[in-house]
C-alpha cells in the first residue's frame, strides 16, 4: 500500500489570476509528480490564497485570535507533512499579506517543516529576495527551508532563455525533487519542537492565547 503525504500550500498573490498562484500550482504539481514517480506516495494538496484571508489575517492581528474560516487555514499549515510557500515581490521584498500570515503563526508551530519557497517578480534583479528576506523569516521559525527556492520573473512565463541560469521548468523540476525527497522522509512525530513550546492545536496557533 502505497503512503500518503498531505502539502499545505500558501500563496499570497494579490491579482486574480496571479503569478504566484501559477507558480505555486506548478511546484504543487511537480512535488506530487516526484513523490509518486521517485518514493511511491500519493500525497494530496492544499491551496490556501491568502487575499480571500485579508481582513482575517488584520484582525488576527489587532485582536491575537483568528476568525473560523482563518483558523482553518492555519491548522492546514502546520499539521502539513510540507509546505509550499509563494509571494509577489513589492519594493524589493515580501509582501505584507505574506509577512502578516506568518505572523499570526505561533513561530514554534513550524518547527522542522520541510518548506518550499518561491517568489515572482517583474524583473530578475529581484530574484535575491528568496535568501535575504523570506528564508530568514523561516529560519527564525525554525522551519526546515529547502536549499532550493524559484524565483520567475516576467520574462520565464513567456519562456525567454537565459544562458547563465535554467529554464524556469528546470528550476522547478530541480526544486520539486529536492522537497519531494524531504517530504518522503518527514516523521512529523520526529520534528524538531522547542521544549517550552504549547501543544499542537488550534490554541497553539493563535499568538499563544489558550482557552483553559
Amino acid at each position: 500500500m502505497s503512503q500518503t503525504r498531505k502539502l499545505a500550500v500558501v500563496s499570497s498573490g494579490v491579482g486574480a489570476p496571479s503569478t504566484s498562484r501559477m507558480l505555486a500550482d506548478r511546484l504543487t504539481a511537480a512535488t506530487i509528480d516526484h513523490l509518486k514517480a521517485d518514493y511511491d506516495i500519493e500525497a494530496t494538496a492544499k491551496v490556501h490564497e491568502l487575499r480571500e484571508y485579508a481582513k482575517d489575517i488584520a484582525n488576527n492581528l489587532v485582536i491575537g485570535l483568528p476568525t473560523p474560516k482563518l483558523g482553518e487555514v492555519i491548522e492546514d499549515v502546520v499539521g502539513a507533512d510540507g509546505l509550499i510557500l509563494t509571494t509577489p515581490v513589492f519594493n524589493a521584498s515580501y509582501s505584507g499579506l505574506f509577512k502578516s500570515f506568518l505572523d499570526i503563526i505561533d513561530p514554534n508551530s513550524l518547527a522542522g517543516m520541510p518548506t518550499l519557497i518561491g517568489a515572482t517578480g517583474g524583473t530578475p534583479r529581484h530574484s535575491q529576495v528568496l535568501d535575504y528576506a523570506i528564508r530568514p523569516v523561516l529560519v527564525y521559525m525554525h522551519a526546515d527551508v529547502m536549499t532550493t527556492g524559484v524565483y520567475a520573473a516576467t520574462e520565464d512565463w513567456a519562456g525567454a532563455q537565459d544562458d547563465t541560469l535554467p529554464a524556469l521548468p528546470d528550476r522547478i523540476d530541480r526544486a520539486a525533487r529536492e522537497f519531494a525527497a524531504r517530504v518522503a522522509a518527514e516523521d512529523r512525530s520526529q520534528r524538531e519542537r522547542d521544549p517550552f513550546a504549547v501543544d499542537a492545536g488550534f490554541a497553539a496557533v493563535r499568538g499563544g492565547f489558550s482557552a483553559e
